[in-house]
């Protein structure tokens, strides 16, 4: 799912300008046409917010003129909490909100996330032409990046949170449930569907979570 940051209005009355900037989920089963979509866009850096084994695993394919600078971290970033012994937990609603509510949690206070943000932003304030930020699925550390840019432009804050609530609209839900939901169910077994939900899609009480910690921490998020 690819769309850009831009068309929000900022504090100063002005608006944030569409194209440069994009988000996306990884792009291990981009098509032909998905490809050369992405080398229309002038898209010149793409930070990937995925760690090792992720890159590994699900290596991104690429157009055949690709020149992009790849920003990467040596290690992993997943903020995901570990993995209960297989069986011990039923995955319910309420369970994978909580699990994701504690991936947010910890976000905020990962290093490696707090790398990779500070070189997102470099990457943006340092390089010309087009940028592209995913990382596994695209809703999560990709929503806060989203997220952080656009506080960092002025945006309202309601716009924000529209802009990451709408990763739930994504027409390619589809496909992260057939590259991740084998994994999880191999550890909690069938997965029901409001969890499903709830662990694929993201929810307001994730992004308040993000923010609240930062507030906590640091006074405010400028800060």
């Amino acid at each position: 799912h690819l769309r850009d940051d831009g068309g929000y209005t900022v504090a100063d009355g002005g608006r944030i300008r569409r194209g440069p900037v994009c988000r996306s989920g990884q792009h291990m089963e981009a098509t032909d046409r998905d490809l050369e979509l992405f080398h229309s866009l002038d898209i010149r850096t793409i930070i990937d917010l995925r760690g090792t084994s992720e890159r590994t695993s699900f290596a991104c394919r690429r157009h055949p003129e690709f020149s992009a600078e790849v920003v990467v971290f040596d290690g992993e970033t997943s903020n995901s909490p570990p993995h209960e012994a297989a069986g011990t937990v039923e995955m319910t609603a309420e369970k994978a909100r909580e699990r994701m509510i504690a991936v947010y949690t910890r976000m905020p206070v990962n290093p490696a996330m707090i790398d990779m943000f500070t070189r997102y932003f470099a990457a943006l304030a340092e390089r010309d032409g087009g940028s592209l930020v995913h990382c596994f699925a695209g809703k999560d550390r990709t929503g806060i990046a989203a997220s952080l840019l656009l506080h960092a432009l002025g945006a309202h804050r309601d716009d924000i949170f529209a802009e990451f609530l709408l990763t739930n609209d994504a027409p390619t839900t589809h496909i992260l449930e057939r590259q991740s939901l084998p994994r999880m169910e191999a550890h909690y077994g069938e997965i029901e569907a409001e969890a499903k939900r709830n662990l694929m899609g993201v929810l307001p009480e994730y992004i308040e979570t993000y923010f609240s910690e930062l507030e906590r921490d640091h006074g405010s998020v400028d800060t």
